[in-house]
């Protein structure tokens, strides 16, 4: 019977610890020993309290549990609940240069121009660009008519216009008349490109000599977040 007594205290207390307010009854001494709170960051936190309760005869202990929560009534609130259209989910990448943009820097045009969109710059250091792979792109009939890849050599002349974006501008002192692509190093193909694929390419300036036209950089190409290929670069600013 004092099991079901000490019961009904809680029950009734229950609003009370919600409001941090500890209960007692009549010819007990209820003393809290420990208090904790899991999923503090969720809108329906759980308030642990571990109780020692004392009288003159003997003392026990046991731990009861509070919702601080609105309970069932907050869940359905809960802006979680609602689902998000996946078209409203994810924004768009941002324009830094747009295609006439890129198209007064870099010489290239149809079908070798292969960046669409520049949405990082750093001058005279990064420049960060996408290009979208559709099935629409001259070189998928032919690799391969069964499985579209984008090939390798084409990932890898993207990268360079990427890095001839970071190359012709004042900060570097490079022209669309004196401007190759020199060489290639340490180059490697991690995933093959599809078409649908969005294919996001950063390079970056490591080192330039001025004195012999000579720049390198490094490149790195990801869909999704994952590098699908990578490597050093070589761009010569000099005269042919």
């Amino acid at each position: 019977m004092a099991t079901s007594a000490l019961a009904n205290s809680l029950l009734s207390s229950s609003s009370s610890l919600s409001n941090g307010v500890l209960p007692s009854t009549n010819n007990n001494a209820l003393l809290p020993s420990r208090v904790s709170v899991s999923n503090h960051r969720s809108q329906n936190p759980l308030l642990s309290v571990h109780f020692k309760l004392k009288n003159e005869t003997n003392s026990s202990s046991f731990i009861t549990f509070c919702s601080l929560g609105g309970g069932a009534a907050s869940s359905d609130n809960d802006p979680k609940e609602e689902q998000i259209p996946i078209e409203l989910k994810y924004p768009a990448y941002p324009t830094v240069m747009d295609i006439n943009q890129i198209r007064e820097i870099l010489p290239h045009r149809f079908p070798f121009l292969l960046v669409d969109r520049v949405i990082e710059y750093n001058p005279g250091v990064s420049a960060v660009a996408i290009k979208n792979v559709t099935i629409n792109d001259n070189f998928f009939p032919g690799h391969f008519p069964e499985r579209p890849i984008m090939p390798g050599v084409l990932m890898v002349e993207a990268m360079a216009q990427v890095g001839g974006l970071v190359m012709l501008q004042p900060e570097v002192g490079g022209s669309r008349e004196n401007f190759f692509f020199a060489g290639i190093d340490k180059v490697r193909f991690r995933k093959p490109v599809i078409a649908g694929d969005t294919l996001v390419m950063r390079m970056t300036l490591i080192k330039l000599q001025k004195r012999f036209g000579i720049a390198k950089m490094e490149g790195k190409a990801y869909v999704g977040g994952e590098v699908v290929c990578e490597g050093e670069f070589l761009m010569a600013t000099g005269s042919a």
